[in-house]
């Protein structure tokens, strides 16, 4: 028995009084690739079996109404008055907008939906609310639409209602995932192949640092309009569409002085943060996971000194797991400034690990740490 997909269709019922589908949306790791699939690059990324449930039913209306679990709080809109609202509203609402831009014909609805993603942990919680709610309402009202297609929907969404231009991975990781397999996901051409996740005595801990972010509150935006500058100087100057054609740091240097510094930093970390990643995937297919930890630990670096998304918890929170010969790679996994680490450790050491680092944490920060290991999971799909 799944105790969250009883949680919300027991609240469901007792709101609305009908009897609900119900459908799981996982939340996202991502094992190396950051910060570059708004830039056409290749992430790795899976599936977790934490995320988002949802228990939905028609309701014969041209009325929508949610109820957010967690928060308990509830809202209802008419379908003729969808516009921008606050908070987590938009990231429902978005869908929805990008669904009548479709001219998809939905009438009312009743929605409730809660889940097991730790606020600000950087598993990319957004992105199941919307994959969840756009898989199951192209199931309710039988839209017809593939994974991929929802996936682009939901990344329009995010970039037209919260105002966050995030890249594709998140939703397109959390509507594709398989349990046991990573994805190599290709953000030009978006596709994708799946590589199996052999950890062999090795377990991914997730460490929470707790320090929440807001990508909507402008950094990742940032972040994103620095790359495009930067790119914009280097086309007119080298044969190139996207960062994808740029294969090594080198061709770069001859336009730093072109570049504000922290444009130059980012196109850096871009082209750096790719190279790993293909060769991740090479070291997956040779089993080399220690190869993969080292890939990890240069990614942190990046993310730090050139990307500069970066905190003191999770430089902290890596810098331990460094020292600790127990664990062969560690980063801050997600947007940046906070959420949790990723960490690949001896299965035989993993509560030695998190026990050290949440003692060292708390006696640095005052903060108390969480650890998490880590499954992988199929994607979004309907509970029988």
């Amino acid at each position: 028995m799944n105790t969250q997909a009883d949680r919300v269709r027991e609240k469901y019922r007792a709101l609305f009084g009908s009897e609900p589908g119900v459908w799981f949306s996982p939340g996202r790791i991502n094992l190396i690739g950051e910060h570059v699939d708004y830039n056409d690059g290749y992430v790795m990324p899976a599936a977790i079996n934490k995320g988002v449930w949802f228990a939905i039913a028609r309701n014969d209306s041209d009325t929508i109404r949610f109820h957010a679990a967690d928060l308990d709080e509830s809202f209802s809109i008419p379908l003729q008055q969808l516009q921008r609202q606050e908070g987590w509203k938009n990231y429902v609402l978005g869908v929805l907008h990008e669904l009548r831009l479709l001219q998809k014909n939905i009438t009312g609805f009743d929605c409730v939906f809660g889940g097991d993603i730790p606020r600000g942990s950087g598993m990319s919680s957004s992105a199941a609310v919307e994959g969840g709610l756009a898989y199951a309402l192209n199931e309710l009202f039988g839209f017809g639409m593939g994974r991929t297609e929802l996936a682009l929907l939901c990344q329009r969404a995010e970039h037209n209602y919260p105002g966050v231009k995030c890249g594709i991975m998140d939703m397109y990781a959390s509507l594709h995932g398989k349990k046991g397999q990573v994805l190599l996901l290709d953000c030009q051409r978006i596709s994708h192949e799946y590589f199996p996740l052999k950890l062999d005595g090795y377990s991914i801990v997730l460490l929470n640092s707790k320090v929440h972010h807001s990508l909507a509150s402008g950094e990742y935006n940032i972040r994103r309009h620095n790359c495009e500058e930067g790119l914009a100087l280097l086309k007119e100057q080298l044969p190139v569409h996207s960062f994808r054609d740029i294969t090594s740091v080198e061709r770069i240097e001859p336009f730093r002085e072109r570049m504000r510094p922290e444009v130059y930093a980012c196109c850096r970390y871009v082209i750096e943060e790719m190279r790993r990643t293909r060769q991740a995937a090479a070291c997956l297919q040779q089993n080399s996971l220690a190869g993969l930890g080292q890939l990890m630990f240069e990614t942190h670096e990046g993310l730090s000194g050139l990307y500069k998304v970066g905190c003191a918890e999770t430089d902290f929170l890596v810098e331990q797991a460094k020292n600790n010969t127990a664990v062969i790679g560690a980063r801050q996994m997600g947007g940046g400034f906070g959420g949790c680490t990723i960490n690949l450790v001896k299965t035989e050491a993993v509560d030695d690990f998190m026990e050290q680092c949440r003692l060292a944490y708390h006696n640095r920060f005052s903060i108390a740490l969480e650890g998490y290991v880590m499954e992988t999971a199929d994607g979004t799909g309907k509970i029988e």
